[in-house]
């Protein structure tokens, strides 16, 4: 059962439906997981997508902030959510394809913008939102899943623009990278897409505050696609779509896709 997945954070599912739908016409994943949808479920355009081909969506949403939803072409089953850190955002959501793949779409804390969890609370969530993650990972050792989103953490050197000048910069901190790395193994997650490109500078997000963000080039990767170890070697043909981060008033991440044969 071959299909491709893609992930993306949208930065407001309705204001930027038009680009979904654009994306699902030009690409055209069999399965599309997008968070930051900043929408109700009951609110989501999926009548839109539902016309391009896309009849099944499982998702899980809150007004004005947050949301998570799977959108696919194939029949995907509902089978439920994480409230990890207890915040009681829509940040998690899972759905299980008819070939048992269960697929988890995360939207992980950003943090914040000092690496403090003692002024900076949001930072301490996301630290905990990771620390139960790992924990339940641990718990409960995932098989035949796939594990994508926008995890706020860019763990390489090589997935960011300059290393050294953002170590004390949120998404690349050590403290962040550490825990993400814990969570990582504690599925023995593989990272589909540097298992498919090992080398080279590799973004999926570039500041809206760049005034030129293709020329500059300030990027981090901060979405990702994981998967268990036992179906990882049926990943390929991973990459992530840059052009879209240039489409008219585009989100700030771009799409990042993978193939899998199943």
């Amino acid at each position: 059962m071959p299909f491709t997945l893609a992930t993306w954070n949208i930065n407001s599912v309705r204001l930027r439906a038009g680009l979904v739908a654009r994306l699902l016409q030009e690409e055209a994943p069999d399965i599309l997981c997008l968070q930051e949808c900043k929408s109700p479920v009951d609110k989501i355009p999926a009548e839109v997508f539902a016309e391009l081909g896309y009849t099944h969506m499982v998702a899980r949403g809150q007004k004005g902030y947050n949301g998570v939803a799977i959108l696919s072409k194939l029949p995907v089953e509902d089978v439920g959510d994480k409230d990890f850190a207890s915040l009681g955002h829509a940040r998690h959501v899972a759905a299980r394809l008819e070939n048992g793949t269960v697929i988890h779409n995360f939207y992980v804390p950003a943090g914040g913008d000092k690496p403090d969890r003692t002024i900076n609370e949001k930072f301490g969530q996301k630290l905990d939102y990771l620390t139960e993650m790992r924990d339940w990972f641990r718990a409960e050792t995932p098989r035949k899943a796939i594990l994508v989103g926008d995890l706020n953490i860019a763990p390489r050197e090589d997935d960011v623009w300059n290393h050294k000048q953002l170590l004390k910069v949120v998404s690349h901190t050590p403290i962040e990278v550490e825990h993400l790395a814990e969570t990582q193994d504690a599925g023995g997650w593989v990272d589909v897409t540097r298992a498919d490109i090992p080398e080279g500078n590799l973004y999926s997000w570039w500041s809206y505050r760049s005034p030129d963000w293709n020329a500059a080039d300030k990027g981090r990767r901060l979405d990702h696609i994981w998967a268990t170890p036992d179906i990882a070697g049926a990943a390929h043909s991973s990459r992530i779509l840059r052009d879209v981060r240039g489409w008219e008033q585009p989100s700030d991440h771009a799409p990042v896709f993978a193939n899998f044969d199943l």
